[in-house]
């Protein structure tokens, strides 16, 4: 492009410049000219220092603090004072990185996150209750599961036409005849969690109650995780045509959740061979090359 631009410069013609410089000329007529400068004028009513300061000095003013700068334009206003336009006010704002929320907000202290160990079965079981799709629309089943943390094994599991406390407490009552009073019982903060009946319980009992922090959905994991796996499996159907339909869905569940279900959470083992002290037989059972490859990974 040089050498063509001086042969311009010496007056020779765009087309035999481009001719003797190989340039085509769609080529030099599509490269853009360089930008013209600009001087920036400064426009004659910009504020003054001091100007811009007593503007500040009023949005930051005791009984205007709280307050947008919009409404501090317009109380000015009806003061009889003008201290600059609405934009100059949010100009000021920003040079002083005062742009933000002006007002006085509640500063709530950050809940601290459960943590809950068990190092062995029946310490920590949690339970939560998930909806079961009746046979019409707006009808549904309540289906009360617990499960405990260590060895994801299925400890109680309910299917009944209501939610309550009561309703809680009696599969509660049952678990602990079976496995044995937790250390730790957790659960979401629903009405039957917190219910009085459930709280006389575990008081009864002395169990610690752990519950998850409001709004926040995943700190009941092993629940959640539990309710995804059964309800997108193959055989979790569309609507359950009544409770007993729904009760022997849920029993088939369970058998081949805790009897067959390889969880990856537990080593591929299954949660009986967890909750049950099994694992451990399994594993020194397993074939040599299976061993090989554990090893190797």
């Amino acid at each position: 492009m040089g050498a063509y631009q001086g042969l311009r410069d010496q007056d020779v013609s765009t087309r035999r410049a481009a001719t003797l410089t190989g340039i085509s000329r769609t080529t030099v007529y599509r490269k853009p000219s360089p930008p013209l400068r600009t001087v920036r004028v400064e426009p004659v009513n910009k504020l003054s220092p001091a100007e811009r300061a007593a503007v500040l000095a009023a949005l930051n003013a005791p009984e205007y603090v709280d307050l947008v700068p919009m409404q501090v334009y317009a109380k000015l206003l009806d003061a009889g004072v003008y201290l600059g336009s609405l934009s100059t006010f949010y100009r000021v704002l920003e040079e002083n990185k005062q742009v933000k929320e002006r007002r006085r907000l509640a500063k709530h202290p950050p809940r601290a996150v459960p943590e809950l160990v068990a190092t062995g079965p029946g310490q920590v079981i949690t339970w939560d209750i998930t909806k079961f799709p009746g046979p019409i629309k707006g009808k549904y089943y309540d289906c009360y599961m617990a499960v405990d943390i260590h060895s994801r094994f299925i400890v109680g599991a309910h299917v009944h036409a209501t939610e309550s406390g009561e309703l809680a407490v009696e599969m509660m009552k049952e678990i602990f005849g079976i496995h044995g009073v937790p250390h730790v019982l957790d659960a979401d903060r629903g009405t039957s969690m917190t219910s009085k009946t459930v709280v006389a319980l575990l008081a009864d009992l002395e169990v610690t109650q752990s519950h998850s922090r409001a709004r926040v959905s995943n700190d009941n994991p092993y629940s959640e995780s539990l309710f995804k796996t059964m309800k997108y499996g193959p055989l979790f159907p569309e609507r359950f045509s009544c409770l007993s339909e729904a009760r022997a869905s849920l029993s088939e569940f369970v058998d081949w959740y805790n009897d067959h279900h390889q969880h990856s959470g537990i080593g591929f083992h299954t949660p009986a061979n967890v909750h049950y002290g099994l694992a451990g037989e399994v594993a020194g059972n397993a074939p040599k090359h299976s061993q090989r490859h554990g090893q190797n990974t």
